[in-house]
């Protein structure tokens, strides 16, 4: 609006400017014409450089894994000064990192687990919308030494996991739960801070079965020739929910007050979102050497993930469809899960 604004107010001058040439009965028409292209000339010139530095500067957390990887063309279009919005990006390797910088309004928006959205929604009396979701099931059980070929073999195992307090904790549990394993009496569940952490406990040999998310598990199989995917928690999930429910894993969270007073902006970030994502999937060994640029992902390693790491993108009633049963999955499993209640729709942001 202050772009129109300002170029409204730019035209106008320039039909001041002639109007002021036409008037002047003492000035020869050429003086007229030249006054004209004058004023013309600056007016255009003007716009320009009003088009040029008007762009809405929006800071944006991502963590490292499939949320980054669906944003890696935005990372470089906005490298290159490409993209309408002026993009600051803030690279984190823990959720709960993530929330700190959205919270406290460091970053604008943050990629986060699912379930973290309605509990912030929760915890900010609905200060934080959900904006898009990006990622799907990516999460697999992988073992190193061990035989597993059902959720049922984990009975008495240890097993080395991440997330906790997210999707990875709540969906291994739901998921345990309906095969007839206590979580707590069952299992043994050991967290680790990071999911890098929890590769490295398979991959040296500390522990024997670990549930991790793409790209970690292709870097897993890449790092360790012993490890192998033992179970596809998507595949896990699809077998025991009873709503057709999608394992959501990923989205994208906005604080409210800058997407009401950047609407604009916010909606051009949707729409830069959904072609960074769509470009990975398509160009998945371009997007292997962006991953190593802005990630510090082995190039090779990130492409072939991400066939693997189920980005999409789902916005608007789309994404609400696909999310509310997830979330009422989540409340049941654990209502603190998701902060303890239901959201009501102010949480799905509208374009």
């Amino acid at each position: 609006m202050q772009l129109k604004k300002r170029v409204s107010a730019l035209a106008l001058a320039v039909v001041l400017a002639l109007s002021a040439t036409a008037c002047s009965g003492t000035g020869s028409s050429s003086t007229g014409s030249s006054a004209a292209e004058s004023a013309s000339s600056a007016a255009s010139s003007a716009a320009s450089s009003a088009a040029t530095t008007e762009k809405t500067t929006i800071k944006v957390g991502t963590l490292k894994g499939p949320t980054g990887l669906g944003m890696l063309k935005m990372m470089q279009d906005a490298d290159a000064k490409t993209t309408t919005n002026d993009y600051k990006f803030a690279l984190d390797t823990a959720p709960t990192a993530a929330v700190a910088k959205l919270t406290s309004g460091e970053v604008d928006m943050a990629g986060l687990p699912t379930n973290l959205a309605a509990s912030l929604y929760k915890k900010t009396n609905g200060k934080m919308q959900l904006l898009e979701i990006n990622t799907l099931g990516v999460l697999s059980i992988v073992t190193n030494g061990e035989t597993i070929t059902s959720i049922k073999d984990l009975k008495g195992k240890k097993i080395v996991s991440s997330g906790k307090g997210s999707v990875p904790e709540y969906a291994f549990n739901y998921i345990l739960k309906q095969n007839g394993l206590n979580p707590e009496k069952d299992v043994q569940v050991e967290y680790a801070s990071e999911h890098a952490a929890a590769m490295t406990k398979l991959v040296s040999g500390q522990v024997k079965i670990a549930v991790l998310p793409e790209p970690f598990v292709t870097q897993t199989l890449a790092k360790c020739k012993t490890a192998k995917i033992a179970l596809n928690m998507t595949d896990e999930w699809s077998k025991v929910v009873k709503d057709g429910s999608v394992l959501t894993m990923g989205c994208m969270v906005v604080r409210k007050d800058f997407a009401e007073k950047h609407k604009d902006a916010v909606n051009q970030f949707l729409a830069d979102y959904k072609a960074s994502s769509e470009y990975a999937n398509q160009n998945a060994e371009a997007t292997g050497k962006l991953a190593e640029k802005y990630l510090g992902m082995p190039a090779a390693v990130a492409a072939k993930a991400i066939p693997n790491c189920s980005l999409t993108f789902m916005d608007g009633d789309e994404m609400k469809a696909k999310v509310q049963p997830f979330f009422k999955i989540m409340y049941q499993e654990n209502p603190q899960s998701i902060g303890g209640k239901l959201p009501d729709d102010g949480i799905y942001y509208q374009k």
